[in-house]
């Protein structure tokens, strides 16, 4: 009998579906990535991970006595200003790492991904699950703070994991949308530092929103485009959680950040989808 000859093809599946699949198929690629990224961070440092807590804390030290002592910034109503900028430090501390590091992750793991077919999702992805391990080593900056202030919050404390998963996706959209920009254009890897610092100051982190919102000498449309920012919407929701009841939620502006949060995690999904064939021959 005739032998028959045939052709094997391997590449990703063609259908939705099979690439989901994948992603969970390839689940020990991932912990290898994340677990490969929490080793090498702090390797050959004296205090190795002791710098997750002394970078926000220097930084928590700086704001209070530029926007409280020099600026004269008020704080919430009742909170002592050191912990109203830590809960605010943290969340952006860990958006802003999560996204330079996810949005340059493809290029640093450039020889990887022109070896081997895997779904390129988990590179960025595994960046961010590191990001998240630091950000929970550094929240003992902020129960240290609790003692030492004798400050007790209450029971919205129970709903901080929602904003954690709030400030987790909006890093993963931003971070995927300039990771698969970054592959092409390697000009984004001098504008992401300037995201990072434009973002920074425009971002609620050394002040309370409602020093925007009760200002009647800022325009309106001013006020709109600044809840637009969605780490505005993470970083009050993380007071409002986490600060008692003497913080207030600005409704129409919290749900317009986390829409844009949401919406930013599709279109970066679906960018990152429409490139990702194209990885490895541009990389």
């Amino acid at each position: 009998m005739a032998s028959r000859e045939f052709d094997v093809i391997i590449e990703p599946g063609r259908r939705k579906t099979f690439y989901w699949k994948d992603l969970w198929r390839f689940k020990g690629l991932f912990y290898y990535l994340a677990w490969r990224d929490i080793l090498v961070r702090y390797k050959q440092t004296a205090i190795g991970v002791l710098w997750s807590v002394l970078r926000p804390l220097l930084t928590i030290v700086v704001f209070t006595l530029v926007f409280n002592k020099l600026g004269n910034f008020p704080s919430e109503t009742g909170v002592p200003y050191a912990i109203m900028v830590c809960v605010g430090m943290l969340p952006w501390q860990f958006f802003s790492s999560a996204f330079s590091e996810s949005a340059n992750s493809l290029v640093a793991n450039s020889n990887l991904l022109t070896k081997v077919y895997f779904p390129r999702l988990i590179v960025p992805a595994s960046t961010v699950i590191v990001c998240l391990i630091d950000f929970l080593i550094s929240f003992v900056i902020l129960i240290g703070l609790y003692v030492f202030y004798s400050y007790v919050p209450d029971w919205r404390i129970l709903l901080f994991p929602f904003f954690l998963l709030l400030a987790t996706i909006t890093a993963m959209g931003f971070g995927l949308f300039i990771a698969a920009l970054n592959v092409k254009y390697r000009d984004f890897r001098y504008v992401i530092p300037f995201i990072v610092q434009f973002g920074l100051y425009i971002s609620p982190v050394g002040f309370s929103s409602n020093v925007v919102y009760a200002n009647e000498h800022i325009p309106q449309i001013l006020k709109y485009l600044y809840a637009l920012n969605p780490m505005v919407g993470v970083i009050d929701g993380f007071r409002w959680s986490m600060l008692g009841g003497s913080v207030s939620l600005h409704l129409p502006e919290f749900l317009s950040s986390i829409a844009v949060s949401v919406l930013f995690l599709f279109v970066g999904i679906w960018y990152f989808r429409k490139m990702e064939r194209t990885f490895a021959d541009v990389i």
